[in-house]
């Protein structure tokens, strides 16, 4: 559906006598200077062909749009660029990145948002420019801006997060207790990953936008893309370091795992022995034949027993000086 659409001039709002949802007659009134932005949200097929028409889209970019799913990229046609940005949001509770969509198509004298998914709204990013009036001036070039800077301050948030559940892993590894972290290191390592298909893809659309390698974007607005740049490269950033993190904390937990089945083991060995030596004694003194020595003797028995707990007791006291129990 139509969420919104409105026709600016000189960095303003100006009314329309037409339907919001009407593309032709938004359109016819705009005047020469000004710019139209109509905001969709997961649109039919019919819905974009309208707007298709009213604008002369590329049908390959229309294609795109209507069927969502695809990479960061920047298509650039004749007189218009095609632009697709995945957004991204944080579900704390899984440990889940979730990801939609927004495409944009934008020319000289219009901007069509198409937007997937639950996340990234942009009512607030056409909010804040409508009470930027300088940076609006800039037409189109703004809005491709301010959807830009919402979507890359989205990775910065999720960065942040992730970073939070990294240092709980990090602090579970390293605990005297004992865990089970390598499912959760799994989880967060696919969705570190789900945000790098995101991230990366799109540094070299705002670097074009950035260095004024794109026809249709304003020169004046450079600077406004370097800062977006900036932040997308931190984003970036963030992913190759808690993606270290993350590895050395999965070959922390693993080592962990040995150095505790090798307690496991001496622990098991001591019992062992402490069981095994009185056996031992109890089996030659079982043996029962005539020559034994103290096999006659009153408290031979007593003798036996003695030996056993004496013996064990010294195993018991040198395994625990040695830290094996």
């Amino acid at each position: 559906m139509i969420v919104d659409s409105a026709v600016y001039r000189d960095g303003v709002r100006v009314p329309v006598d037409c339907a919001p949802t009407d593309a032709n007659a938004l359109r016819q009134a705009a005047e020469s200077g000004d710019f139209v932005w109509m905001g969709l949200y997961q649109p039919t097929q019919e819905e974009l062909e309208d707007v298709s028409v009213a604008f002369a889209l590329h049908p390959l970019a229309v294609e795109d749009a209507v069927n969502a799913h695809q990479r960061p990229k920047l298509d650039v046609y004749d007189d218009s660029l095609f632009l697709t940005l995945k957004t991204l949001w944080y579900v704390d509770e899984q440990d889940a990145v979730e990801t939609g969509e927004i495409n944009m198509f934008v020319g000289h004298d219009f901007v069509i948002t198409v937007r997937h998914g639950e996340g990234a709204e942009l009512a607030s990013a056409r909010t804040w420019l409508e009470s930027n009036k300088d940076v609006l001036e800039h037409g189109p070039s703004a809005v491709v801006y301010a959807v830009s800077d919402r979507v890359v301050d989205g990775y910065e948030a999720v960065g942040k997060a992730l970073e939070e559940d990294v240092d709980e892993v990090e602090s579970s590894v390293f605990s005297p207790e004992r865990t089970n972290d390598s499912a959760r290191i799994y989880v967060l390592k696919r969705e570190l990953a789900e945000m790098r298909r995101a991230v990366l893809p799109l540094r070299e659309p705002m670097r074009r936008f950035a260095t004024g390698d794109v026809p249709v974007i304003d020169p004046e607005s450079e600077p406004y893309f370097r800062d977006v740049l900036d932040h997308l490269s931190r984003a970036a950033e963030s992913i190759d370091t808690l993606e270290g993190l993350l590895s050395s904390a999965f070959d922390a937990h693993l080592a962990q795992i040995q150095v505790q089945q090798n307690e496991d083991m001496r622990k098991i060995s001591a019992g062992a022995a402490l069981v095994v030596v009185p056996t031992l004694i109890a089996g030659i003194y079982g043996m029962n034949f005539e020559h034994m020595p103290e096999l006659g003797w009153t408290f031979g028995y007593a003798y036996a027993l003695l030996l056993m707990l004496g013996t064990s007791l010294g195993l018991l006291w040198l395994f625990k000086k040695s830290g094996w129990l």
